[in-house]
């Protein structure tokens, strides 16, 4: 199913995710904004990991964001979720996070979430 070269890059991924897991982690104060991408799609949810809840929850297959990512490419499909993930932060009354890149590199579609995100008003 998969080849050697795409269980390599799994496991190396998830080697740089596990890394990243033991030194960040989220509380009550300042939750944790993680971000997974797929082939086709993103995902950003905000967890506080003391309770293990998450507090914000969108991706690119939200309804929220269907007509706003019309014809848009990943990139900008990724500012467009960073932008509401950081509307719905403040609507829960969250400022301040901290960044999980999930082990994928900060380049491309992860760093639009963030940039985007910063922009909005969520602080790390």
């Amino acid at each position: 199913m998969f080849t050697d070269k795409a269980v390599t890059r799994l496991v190396n991924r998830k080697a740089r995710h596990f890394r990243i897991r033991k030194k960040i982690d989220g509380t009550s104060a300042r939750p944790r904004l993680c971000v997974r991408r797929s082939l086709n799609h993103i995902y950003a949810q905000i967890v506080d990991d003391s309770t293990g809840k998450s507090l914000v929850n969108l991706s690119s297959l939200s309804p929220e964001l269907k007509t706003a990512i019309e014809g848009k490419n990943k990139v900008e499909t990724s500012k467009e979720l960073g932008k509401l993930v950081a509307q719905k932060a403040q609507a829960a009354g969250i400022k301040v996070v901290v960044f999980d890149r999930g082990g994928y590199l900060f380049h491309g579609r992860v760093k639009a979430v963030a940039d985007a995100a910063r922009e909005a008003g969520l602080e790390f």
